[in-house]
C-alpha cells in the first residue's frame, strides 16, 4: 500500500513540496504519495483536527508551512530540541497515535551554505539579519558549525537579545541593533532572514558589513536579485545565493527522517533555481 504524506499551509497553491518529494521518491524508489492540503485558518482547533484526521486515515507524515508552524508546535506530543528552540515545527511524523515534531529549516540552511556553496562556517564571522522564527530555527545548527562570532541584528534589539539569552552562555553569539553595524567591520557570511525581500524592501544594513571574499545569502527564493542581494553584489560580494537550496535541503532532511534514506539534492536544486539577475 502506498504511504501517504502531505504539506499543509494556507495558501498552499505556490508550494514546491509535492514536486520536490515526488522527485525524491522517484530517485530513491519509495512507494509513497505526497499531496498539498490547504489547512483551515479557523476555528482555532480546526488545524489540529485536519492533521489528526490525516494521521488517522493512514498518513505517515506532514510538512508544515505558513501560517501553521506555531500551531503544529502546540499540538505535538514530542518535539526535537531544534523545534523547542524555534518554537515552531516544519515537519511531523505520526507513530502509534503520537505526533512527533521537528524543525529542519536551520539544518537545511547550514547544509546549503556549507555543502552546496562550499563555505565552511568554522572560524568565520556570521551576521544574521532578523530575529524571527526562521532565525530561531537556524541558531542551533549555525552554532554547531562553530563560527568564531555570530551577530543577530534586529530592529527590536530587545527581541534579539532575548533570543541570545534563551541559548544560554555562548561567547560567540551576540545581538545588536542596525545602528551598531557601522563599526563592526566585515563579515564572512551575511544572511537576510527578515521579511523585507518579500515586499521588495531592504533592511537598513550598511554595505561595510560585506566582505568581497565572503557570501550573502537571502532566505527568500525565486525573487531573482532582491534589494539585499543587489546591495551585496554592489559591495563586491562574488558569492550570492537565495533560499532555494535551503528549501530543497530541509525537504531532504524530512524525507530521510520519514523514509530512512537521504535523496540527492543537486538536480532538484538546479531544476528549481531562478537565475539571480
Amino acid at each position: 500500500m502506498t504511504d501517504q504524506y502531505a504539506v499543509i499551509g494556507n495558501p498552499i497553491g505556490h508550494t514546491k513540496s509535492p514536486l520536490i518529494h515526488g522527485l525524491f521518491a522517484e530517485e530513491t524508489r519509495q512507494d509513497m504519495a505526497y499531496a498539498a492540503i490547504e489547512g483551515p485558518l479557523e476555528p482555532e482547533q480546526a488545524f489540529a483536527d485536519v492533521v489528526r484526521a490525516f494521521a488517522a486515515s493512514g498518513g505517515k507524515g506532514m510538512n508544515v508551512t505558513a501560517p501553521f508552524k506555531l500551531k503544529a508546535f502546540a499540538m505535538a506530543d514530542e518535539r526535537s530540541e531544534r523545534a523547542e528552540l524555534a518554537g515552531a515545527v516544519n515537519a511531523m511524523k505520526f507513530e502509534n497515535g503520537r505526533v512527533i515534531a521537528e524543525n529542519f529549516d536551520g539544518i537545511g540552511l547550514v547544509r546549503d551554505i556549507e555543502v552546496n556553496l562550499g563555505l565552511k562556517m568554522a572560524g568565520k564571522r556570521v551576521l544574521i539579519l532578523g530575529a524571527g522564527g526562521a532565525v530561531r530555527g537556524a541558531l542551533l545548527p549555525f552554532l554547531a558549525a562553530r563560527p568564531v562570532e555570530m551577530i543577530i541584528v534586529n530592529r527590536d534589539v530587545v527581541k534579539g537579545k532575548a533570543l541570545v539569552a534563551q541559548i544560554g552562555a555562548c561567547d560567540s553569539l551576540k545581538a545588536c541593533g542596525y545602528g551598531d553595524l557601522e563599526t563592526m567591520g566585515r563579515f564572512d557570511l551575511v544572511v537576510n532572514a527578515t521579511s523585507a525581500s518579500l515586499t521588495g524592501d531592504l533592511p537598513p544594513v550598511p554595505p561595510s558589513v560585506f566582505s568581497p571574499d565572503g557570501a550573502a545569502y537571502e532566505l527568500a527564493y525565486g525573487k531573482r536579485l532582491t534589494p539585499f542581494l543587489r546591495l551585496a553584489r554592489n559591495a563586491g560580494v562574488s558569492m550570492i545565493a537565495d533560499g532555494v537550496g535551503m528549501l530543497v535541503e530541509q525537504a531532504a532532511e524530512a524525507f530521510d527522517w520519514w523514509r530512512g534514506v537521504r535523496p540527492a539534492t543537486r538536480a532538484v536544486i538546479d531544476r528549481l533555481t531562478v537565475p539571480l539577475e
